[in-house]
């Protein structure tokens, strides 16, 4: 499903920016940080190492809304690459604002752009928002909430898009023959360490382009303070 949106007038921008301006004045503004954590894989393991990183809330964005939010013509930015190949951080931050008219700013935009616009969040980051945040694969819109989103050049509504992502491990064919699984299915991500825990339900996401990679939350890398952990390993 496509997230759809629409662009706000000056007068409702104003306003807007007048509480970031309040909100970040009282110190009300504490973002988590991202963190990750690898394991190598070992002689005779999977094709591709394990490689578990947080992804920290970030949005998704089409051409249209990139313009909106920072002007006619405007491209990202790289900042730095992600694990799979294609896939960045950008320069471009935006300010998230929920029905309580709280905020997150320097949400980061990851590129490319899509053919949607999607913002991606903690469940902890909903419940300051006062977003019901439901939890969802990338690209899944069907019946979710919306926000606004500020840039320096303006301001979107965003209709829907706005979700917890559901937590999953991305396979190429290979990964997924080693593991025995296939597109769709659940699997186990067992964290051994001082706040070791085992995560049910991690959904296999295939690509033939992809290497082996587990994303969760920022919620969940704090649970399991993944950069103390002695060992990770994927469970059927």
């Amino acid at each position: 499903m496509v997230a759809t949106s629409t662009p706000l007038n000056r007068r409702d921008v104003e306003q807007l920016v007048r509480e970031v301006l309040r909100q970040k004045l009282r110190g009300q503004i504490n973002p988590p940080a991202s963190r990750e954590q690898r394991a190598s894989s070992t002689a005779g393991g999977p094709p591709h190492p394990l490689v578990v990183n947080v992804s920290a809330r970030h949005m998704h964005v089409k051409p249209a809304d990139l313009e909106i939010l920072f002007g006619p013509g405007a491209k990202l930015t790289k900042l730095k690459d992600l694990y799979q190949q294609g896939e960045f951080a950008s320069e471009q931050l935006v300010t998230v604002v929920g029905p309580r008219q709280r905020i997150v700013p320097n949400v980061r935009i990851l590129g490319p752009v899509r053919d949607y616009t999607q913002i991606e969040l903690s469940y902890t980051d909903g419940v300051y928002l006062g977003i019901d945040l439901p939890l969802r694969i990338s690209g899944n819109h069907e019946g979710t909430p919306g926000c606004t989103v500020l840039g320096p050049a303006g301001a979107i509504h965003l209709n829907r898009g706005v979700i917890r992502a559901e937590r999953h491990v991305h396979m190429s064919t290979a990964d997924m023959a080693y593991y025995g699984v296939k597109d769709g299915d659940y699997m186990k991500l067992k964290i051994d360490g001082p706040c070791g825990v085992i995560f049910d339900r991690l959904k296999v996401r295939y690509h033939p382009k992809v290497v082996l990679e587990v994303h969760i939350d920022t919620d969940e890398g704090n649970a399991c303070d993944l950069e103390s952990a002695t060992h990770m390993e994927l469970l059927k």
